[in-house]
């Protein structure tokens, strides 16, 4: 087997040892033992589209430059190729470029990483001619590597989200205020300040509370709607900004409304807020009525179970010590 094959057998060890073959499928995130195995087959060809691709592939997420680079020499249509993995999930085939895998999102988990050196990686593909705003197929959506990014922890842990987006900018890649919405509602703040130094404009009221920034969360106040303002106390109270979580909360918005779609929706502000270890947002959604004894809907746990779970000490002992909101002072 190559080495780069996510395999420590040949399939026939497998079928040999009874595996159930379908798990093991599914555990490279394939759909299904044949998707697995005409995979195996195409990259086993050294000739293969398939084989120079998955090869390239390994080169991107390891920061391998040199053998990347020696390879798009060779095969110069790489940076526009994409993968043919049929995949269990929607739609099967996300058609993730190579430039896609550095945001190391919506592709096969194992290779959801990004290397010391992703800056150096992205520009040789973009000079080499890939195509920063080049659509994927990911979680049932189209996807940019932008989109991709502004939402991905291996680069945010790592260090290279923002330098990253600096670079895809650079060359052309396109970036709007639903990008913005993006970075906070999976709490990058970094990355959505970034995006905002790089020209992002912030014209909606949800937008300027997440990102805690009072004059602008004031001046866009007035004129917002009933879903904007919903989506601003839910990106404020998980960001933790107790400035513009107030302004929210005295303008009327309910705290015990379930977050928005695309923000937690199965949980509250509150939920959110506590979990994060925000204790001066969670004091103020406490103080303006929100309810200690709302479960989120997945796992049926109250804001107090957030907080033991998720090991915050402090808030956990303010929410047991205040079980009654309306005796808080």
């Amino acid at each position: 087997m190559l080495s780069w094959l996510p395999f420590d057998a040949p399939l026939s060890a497998y079928q040999q040892q009874g595996d159930d073959l379908h798990a093991v499928a599914r555990k490279y995130d394939f759909r299904d033992w044949p998707a697995l195995t005409q995979y195996v087959a195409e990259v086993s060809d050294r000739d293969s589209p398939a084989h120079h691709f998955e090869a390239a592939v390994e080169a991107v997420i390891n920061g391998d430059i040199d053998s990347l680079a020696a390879r798009i020499r060779r095969y110069p249509g790489l940076t526009q190729a994409r993968s043919t993995r049929i995949t269990p999930f929607d739609p099967p085939m996300h058609r993730a470029t190579l430039l896609h895998y550095l945001a190391a999102n919506g592709v096969e988990g194992y290779r959801q990483k990004s290397p010391a050196n992703a800056v150096a990686v992205a520009c040789l593909l973009l000079e080499s001619g890939a195509d920063p705003n080049a659509i994927a197929n990911c979680y049932g959506a189209e996807c940019t590597t932008v989109s991709l990014l502004v939402s991905s922890t291996p680069p945010a842990n790592a260090g290279t989200q923002v330098p990253l987006l600096d670079a895809l900018i650079d060359y052309g890649a396109t970036v709007d205020g639903q990008t913005l919405l993006t970075a906070l509602s999976f709490s990058f703040q970094p990355a959505a300040e970034a995006l905002v130094r790089l020209g992002v404009k912030v014209e909606n009221v949800a937008a300027a509370a997440g990102l805690g920034l009072v004059p602008e969360t004031v001046q866009l106040l007035p004129a917002a709607d009933g879903p904007s303002l919903h989506l601003a106390l839910a990106l404020a109270a998980q960001l933790g900004h107790p400035e513009t979580t107030n302004l929210l909360l005295q303008a009327g918005v309910d705290p015990n409304r379930y977050n928005p779609p695309g923000t937690h929706a199965h949980s509250t502000p509150l939920h959110q807020a506590t979990l994060a270890g925000h204790i001066a947002v969670v004091r103020l959604l406490v103080n303006h009525g929100a309810r200690l004894d709302l479960e989120d809907t997945i796992f049926h746990g109250t804001p107090l179970g957030w907080a033991e779970h998720g090991g915050q000490s402090a808030v956990a002992h303010f929410l047991r010590s205040n079980p009654n909101p309306e005796l808080i002072s």
